[in-house]
């Protein structure tokens, strides 16, 4: 049996079967049942014990859910925390950010961050791209040198176009420079490659780690979590600790950590060949559908592909159309996801590692019959 195939049985055999055709990950994955026993075993000892003896005695759990997102952002352990999702890490590391508050970020930047520079206060400026999208570093150092701005702000990979940052050159820009690079890994931690040189690294749970919804987290390295504005009670817990203090859903920061050490036990770079082939293989197969055209390269290295309408299809009842008559889970993107860049909605196709070739087969039959 070959490794993808192993990959994929062995995912499966991981979950409750699928109820139909998901191909929505990039939106929120399939939780495997080892994940949600954790977290209902959490629960159970909440039950028994206490909410706050039962979050001691998960410490353990915890500790391995930080040190696997170390491993998947080139940090220590002690550089993470917890939140409640990548919105809020944002949220969270602005509400204490050090310096002034100016930003570079993509044209296509994730409609929601821009809201939050926006309530902040942060100036915004943009990054040079080509006709993708990505940046073009050696145009961002130039841009930067000349006007550097506080922090520059990248979404490693797009909640409307399944398209790559070079995430490691925009780093070395910044390194030289001497600006905070923030990186939004909401659609990229356990997808592609995120170890880099970032100063800061945040992610959600639900998507492509297939952890629960309502967890995220957020990496900082040392040299800007010093800086980070601690509050004046903080005594001797440091500001990014700080960041984790609060009430929480400690049963779902549980399920995360396992679903994080399943990711790690099956091999990330297994997992990031595996959906960058999915990727390749949903785009050749939907290029022949009429009416779409496919946004992204054929060998993208994601697993995401966004379809554009051509002949006036809503992809808003494409989707439930897919859903209601065929059971198959996609995307509809509206321009808010990235109100810059962005000009009509988008239909985003997102399968996992369990994906197969049926699978995207059903797809283009229910797509030619919906559009």
């Amino acid at each position: 049996m070959s490794a993808p195939d192993t990959l994929a049985d062995s995912w499966r055999e991981a979950r409750l079967p699928a109820a139909g055709v998901h191909l929505d990950s990039a939106a929120c994955s399939r939780q495997s049942l080892a994940a949600i026993e954790a977290a209902a075993a959490h629960a159970r000892h909440e039950s028994e014990v206490g909410g706050y003896v039962a979050a001691q005695a998960a410490a353990p759990v915890l500790d391995a859910g930080r040190a696997g997102v170390a491993v998947l952002t080139g940090m220590s352990s002690d550089d993470v925390v917890f939140t409640t999702g990548s919105g809020n890490a944002l949220q969270l590391l602005l509400g204490v950010w050090p310096m002034e508050r100016t930003v570079a970020c993509l044209p296509g930047e994730y409609g929601p961050n821009l809201v939050e520079f926006t309530a902040r206060g942060f100036t915004r400026q943009e990054l040079p791209v080509d006709s993708l999208g990505r940046v073009d570093p050696e145009a961002a150092r130039r841009t930067l040198a000349d006007t550097p701005p506080a922090m520059v702000h990248l979404t490693a990979v797009g909640s409307h176009r399944g398209v790559v940052q070079p995430v490691a050159a925009v780093a070395e820009v910044c390194r030289e420079i001497g600006v905070p690079l923030i990186v939004d890994a909401a659609q990229a931690l356990g997808h592609i490659d995120c170890v880099s040189d970032a100063d800061a690294v945040y992610s959600s749970s639900r998507k492509w780690l297939a952890g629960p919804r309502g967890v995220g987290v957020l990496a900082v390295r040392p040299a800007l979590a010093d800086l980070l504005q601690s509050p004046p009670w903080a005594g001797a817990v440091s500001a990014l600790q700080c960041l984790e203090l609060g009430e929480a859903n400690i049963a779902a920061r549980v399920g995360f950590s396992v679903a994080v050490g399943q990711h790690l036990a099956a091999g990330p770079e297994t997992v990031r060949q595996r959906l960058a082939a999915l990727g390749r293989q949903t785009r050749t197969m939907l290029a022949e559908v009429q009416g779409w055209r496919v946004v992204e390269p054929e060998d993208a290295p994601t697993a995401i592909t966004t379809l554009e309408p051509t002949a006036g299809a809503d992809p808003v009842q494409v989707r439930a159309r897919l859903i209601d008559e065929h059971g198959i889970v996609t995307t509809a993107a509206g321009v808010e996801r990235a109100p810059l860049e962005l000009t009509t909605p988008v239909l985003r196709i997102s399968p996992h590692v369990d994906a197969g070739t049926e699978d995207l087969e059903a797809l283009v039959v229910a797509l030619r019959a919906v559009t």
